[in-house]
């Protein structure tokens, strides 16, 4: 009995190193899986930002409180999102903003500097504005991202009105200027873009909102970098000789601009009487931009499509169609 009761802990010891030899690589190998695990959950959304204009009963957003009483859900490819942050509530939120010129649109157009120029300086303290004109070859920045308005409103410049100085499509050019807010802040962003519109690069087949490459690939970018495109519609000497392509034209710059949350303006199929209702019109979309960010679920490659709802009453929201990621 008592060589039994001697053997009992040697017994025991034994065993609890062959279980601790079984055990110890399972064991050892769930160590990783959990870190990954945690990589993992951190890694299974990514923020992502969109511009979004939010209109009660026509009359702009005011403050972050009124904000708070709207009810908005996203959904991405069909799924909920949750919500991270809202930005740029009021009329004196900052907004980074490019101001692109065509070159080549018609004379008259030059007499409209006055009034763009008056409203880049009131825009809110702290905008940063950029000046650019869309000419053959490539973008003329006139004016760098500046928050000084007096210097950004004093580097616009009638446009030439010579046809050879113009592009065969302004895209390639916008798309130019996008890649410049990459240097930008996060928050409300936007372009205001005079111009035709007029994709004549690959013939006038391409002249065709479905058919311009450009223009797909400007909706692209824009929707990459969170930024709303509001379009003025202004002719050049090409569109103005053909209904086909003035209709072409003005299709793509609202196309452009629904596409990314923008708003497109026009007043006929030619030279706008006067650009100041349409600057009117901007500015009260400007005041109720915001930027929204979510947190997107989807990782994989691709386009994403976007949905923004809100139950409350009276509430009127626009926003980019989605983005590609």
């Amino acid at each position: 009995m008592n060589t039994v009761r001697r053997l009992h802990p040697i017994a025991f010891n034994l065993a609890l190193l062959i279980s601790f030899v079984i055990l110890a690589p399972a064991v050892l190998a769930q160590a990783p899986a959990s870190g990954n695990g945690t990589n993992a959950s951190r890694a299974s959304g990514r923020p992502v930002t969109i511009p979004l204009t939010i209109k009660i009963n026509s009359r702009q957003l005011e403050s972050e409180n009124e904000l708070q009483n709207i009810d908005l859900t996203v959904s991405e490819d069909g799924e909920p999102q949750t919500i991270l942050s809202l930005r740029g509530v009021g009329t004196n939120s900052p907004i980074t903003l490019a101001v692109l010129i065509q070159e080549d649109l018609v004379p008259s157009v030059g007499n409209e500097i006055k009034a763009l120029a008056e409203f880049i300086r009131s825009l809110p303290k702290g905008s940063r504005v950029m000046i650019g004109y869309l000419r053959t070859g490539s973008l003329q920045t006139k004016q760098k991202f500046t928050t000084d308005l007096e210097k950004a409103a004093k580097a616009l410049r009638p446009p030439s009105g010579f046809a050879n100085s113009g592009p065969y499509n302004p895209y390639v050019e916008v798309i130019e200027a996008l890649r410049k807010f990459e240097s930008q802040p996060l928050g409300r962003r936007a372009i205001l873009l005079v111009s035709d519109g007029l994709d004549i690069s690959r013939g006038v087949d391409s002249s065709a909102p479905t058919q311009s490459i450009d223009l797909q690939r400007a909706v692209n970018e824009a929707q990459r970098r969170s930024v709303a495109i509001y379009g003025f519609y202004a002719p050049t000497l090409a569109a103005s000789t053909s209904p086909l392509l003035a209709a072409n034209a003005q299709s793509s710059l609202l196309r452009l601009s629904n596409e990314t949350g923008g708003h497109a303006f026009f007043q006929g199929t030619g030279v706008p009487v006067s650009f100041d209702p349409f600057l009117r019109e901007l500015a009260v979309s400007l005041d109720k931009q915001i930027a929204l960010t979510f947190l997107s679920t989807h990782l994989n490659k691709g386009f994403h499509r976007i949905e923004v709802r809100s139950v409350t009453p009276g509430v009127r929201v626009t926003y980019p169609t989605g983005y590609i990621r």
